[in-house]
């Protein structure tokens, strides 16, 4: 009885077919882009309808975000000088304060700036009392000017070599305390500390102890973790329904983001633009992760509407719909605000009540385009 069925409908499916494409298309007009069709042709092609979803809250279908820490809140901590790691203070996931220990070295280089520097110094003040000598020797007129403008030039030389030495010792992390007691004391050390530079989380070590570093390899990355930002790949058809300033909400996530940025450029190999957005953390959400987002339309007075992919016409950058009217269907024009491989999600002139054909749509479609080459 089944296989009876199935072979009536095919076989009235198969009429219908050769009446509209033989006998002048009867029973079937077009009048602004619908089609007038018989219950009993509506079966037969197997068309069938369905009632169009209210979207939540006028938002996206989720769309996959990866969560990574803005790049303004990221920092590199490296080897000041040569040395080897001889402790490390802190943890990958440690948080630290500024000026707080990370690390410890041992550097000959370290001890070479100092006694540079200490040099530098001595250098000056001797400079500056050989200059004092000439001063009182040409104000007696025992030494020609040419005498104290060269002991002027000396005692300036001598102070810029001690502000570099000095500088080369702050980018070594010398604090001006430290650099204060160096001068006064003498005191000249192997051992060098290295502090965090900001406030912030340890997101990666990259030495161990016992290890020897050239100057400037980076030792540990720190980031201060909110807000953070989700970068979303979004389709280039749906990025029309996405605007800056947008909200975004993050699965699972409370607080609400905002859409800070929309890629000028498309992904040659995914055909998606970048979307990121900014959201703010108190400790729920991780660097690295993926999480699911959906954005707000931003669409004032308008509803969205979620129906079945292949219920959607499309033709280019257009989109329509078949609507179920009395006598047929009506070709209604919406806009596609977003997709992914199941469903669509548009907004246009229905409702919740209309119905909308989501099967035979091929058929629909080819009875509208051999009415549209007859006229």
């Amino acid at each position: 009885m089944r296989s009876l069925h199935q072979a009536r409908h095919l076989y009235w499916a198969f009429r219908v077919l050769i009446a509209l494409s033989l006998v002048g298309w009867s029973g079937v007009a077009a009048a602004d882009e619908g089609v007038k069709l018989t219950p009993a042709q509506i079966e037969s092609l197997g068309i069938r309808v369905a009632h169009p979803v209210s979207s939540r809250t006028d938002q996206t279908l989720p769309y996959p975000a990866q969560i990574v820490v803005p790049t303004p809140q990221l920092w590199v901590v490296s080897t000041p000088v040569a040395g080897m790691v001889t402790n490390l203070a802190v943890a990958r996931g440690d948080r630290v304060s500024a000026g707080q220990p990370l690390l410890t070295l041992e550097s000959q280089a370290f001890v070479s700036l100092q006694r540079d520097y200490l040099h530098a110094v001595a250098q000056e003040v001797l400079a500056s009392q050989q200059l004092k000598r000439n001063a009182d020797l040409f104000e007696g007129k025992a030494v020609p000017q040419r005498v104290l403008e060269t002991s002027q030039t000396e005692a300036r030389q001598a102070t810029i070599a001690v502000a570099e030495r000095r500088q080369m010792l702050r980018l070594a992390g010398l604090s001006d305390d430290a650099i204060s007691r160096l001068t006064t004391d003498a005191a000249i050390s192997a051992t060098l500390t290295v502090n965090a530079p900001q406030t912030g989380s340890v997101v990666e070590i990259a030495v161990s102890p016992g290890q020897r570093m050239e100057q400037s390899v980076p030792l540990v990355k720190l980031a201060r973790l909110s807000p953070l930002w989700a970068e979303i790949a979004i389709p280039a058809s749906n990025i029309r329904a996405i605007r800056t300033g947008a909200k975004v909400e993050v699965e699972g996530h409370a607080a609400p983001g905002r859409v800070i940025l929309i890629s000028e450029t498309t992904d040659a190999a995914t055909q998606t633009i970048l979307v990121r957005a900014e959201v703010p953390n108190s400790g729920e959400l991780h660097p690295g992760q993926t999480a699911s987002v959906r954005i707000n339309f931003l669409s004032e007075g308008e509803s969205a509407w979620e129906i079945p992919y292949g219920a959607l016409v499309r033709r280019g950058e257009q989109s329509w719909i078949f609507k179920a009217v009395e006598g047929g269907f009506q070709l209604v024009s919406v806009t596609l605000l977003a997709e992914d491989q199941d469903h669509v999600v548009i907004s246009g002139a229905i409702s919740d009540r209309d119905e909308v054909a989501i099967a035979g749509i091929s058929a629909l479609r080819g009875i509208l385009s051999r009415l549209g080459a007859g006229q």
